[in-house]
């Protein structure tokens, strides 16, 4: 698998210590209640060990998106 670039919303806010865990990902915009992040993730393992970190935290998913065009 090459590396593809994926956006992952959130309810709420992340805070700085949080955000710090996901590393590689940017929040691109927070609004109406969700924070977006963007970022590269190189295989599934990664995007699973981001995920079960949101879990972990009981921070509730909205989406995963496959971002076009990277």
């Amino acid at each position: 698998m090459t590396s593809e670039s994926y956006e992952i919303v959130i309810k709420g806010t992340l805070s700085e210590p949080v955000a710090d865990l996901i590393d590689g990902f940017e929040i691109s915009k927070v609004e109406h209640g969700e924070t977006h992040l963007i970022g590269l993730v190189p295989d599934q393992t990664k995007l699973q060990g981001i995920l079960t970190i949101f879990g972990n935290l009981n921070i509730e998913l909205v989406s995963v998106n496959p971002v076009s065009g990277s």
